[in-house]
């Protein structure tokens, strides 16, 4: 499976909304969408730093390697 993006559990934590973190981290909703839905074949370090202000999380918090077959 490789890399999966958890940028939903960590809003749902944060009790934000894609539309809020899309206007705090200057990204389109569709851009945030897709990186949300799993379906992004890459993210600027810029963008995962400015989600990761946004949310105030680390990461590690929103990104996870989980090896193929699980």
């Amino acid at each position: 499976m490789g890399i999966v993006v958890n940028l939903d559990v960590m809003m749902a934590k944060r009790k934000m909304g894609l539309t809020e973190l899309a206007g705090k981290v200057d990204i389109t909703l569709a851009n945030l969408s897709i990186l949300k839905n799993n379906k992004a074949r890459a993210v600027r370090f810029s963008t995962l730093e400015a989600v990761c202000k946004a949310l105030d999380c680390q990461p590690g918090d929103i990104l996870e390697y989980v090896p193929d077959g699980e």
